[in-house]
């Protein structure tokens, strides 16, 4: 069967000019605060701090092209297997009733939930999934540090089960998309609490508390849309209140080599795998806690 591209990371050119103008719009605003929290006024709102290093940012674009460049070769190896479930699916759902939509957009963020819970959990996901913790800053350009090696790491069988139970690949590609292009709008300390949706929606609150490097808040919110799945399975933290939030990683700053900031996971990992000295324990590394 012919399938459409596989690629939930390609935005439409207005969709593109939209997010940097967001960005920059960011990037502007957060700026001229600080310039106007400098002093006492500093103290009340630290989240304005240096919110950008222009290093990080450019260490960011240079990963952004990385992932440019992998596309057509990931979308490449991944299409035959999206083929091989299409074609064994246990049923076809028609994606014309407008009422199919929420189940699978809901099924979707089911299965990011766990598949984010995984890349955390699992040393050779996190090898991986571990560039998009390496900012120190939390903006919006922090959204798009996604790893180079997602092919290896395995996260997208995750979103094959969509496709198996009878979802067409392209409405699967078509909720992804809508997933992530939501979570970009969590990369930001500019958005307040939002009252009694953060019962129900992920928000930039909860987001924040993902990505913060303090003790209290690793491995916790990992939801895309959806912050109910955190709450059902026990993964739900808020923020403490007796400290501000860090953030990147617990090895701290990455540097500003995208290359190694790419590889630097895997680099770690599979030196930690040399020194197990057995097969299980390098299975155990590499399955094991990060």
């Amino acid at each position: 069967m012919e399938l459409p591209a596989f690629d939930p990371m390609r935005h439409s050119p207005w969709v593109t000019l939209l997010i940097l103008g967001l960005v920059l719009g960011e990037f502007f605003w957060l700026r001229w605060a600080a310039t106007r929290s400098a002093g006492p006024a500093a103290q009340a709102t630290p989240r304005y701090d240096r919110p950008h290093d222009l290093r990080e940012t450019a260490a960011t674009f240079g990963i952004v092209l990385g992932q440019i460049l992998l596309r057509g070769a990931t979308a490449t190896m991944i299409l035959p297997i999206i083929g091989f479930a299409a074609d064994h699916r246990l049923m076809q759902i028609e994606m014309t009733d407008p009422i199919a939509w929420p189940p699978l957009l809901v099924l979707v963020d089911f299965v990011y939930y766990w598949f984010h819970r995984c890349s955390h959990l699992v040393a050779w996901m996190w090898a991986s999934h571990v560039v998009h913790h390496s900012s120190s800053r939390f903006n919006l350009t922090s959204a798009y540090r996604l790893g180079w090696t997602g092919l290896f790491s395995g996260g997208w069988v995750f979103f094959m089960l969509p496709v198996w139970i009878g979802f067409p690949p392209g409405a699967v590609a078509t909720a992804v998309a809508f997933n992530l292009t939501y979570q970009l709008l969590l990369h930001t300390t500019l958005i307040g609490r939002l009252g009694p949706l953060e019962w129900v929606l992920n928000t930039p609150t909860h987001h924040r508390v993902h990505h913060a490097a303090n003790t209290a808040c690793l491995d916790r919110n990992f939801g895309g849309i959806l912050i109910v799945f955190d709450r059902l399975f026990g993964t739900f933290a808020t923020a403490p209140q007796d400290e501000p939030l860090r953030y990147g990683t617990t090895l701290g700053q990455a540097g500003y080599n995208p290359i190694r900031i790419a590889f630097n996971g895997w680099i770690a990992l599979l030196e930690k795998a040399r020194r197990a000295g057995s097969l299980r324990g390098v299975l155990a590394v590499l399955l094991g806690r990060p």
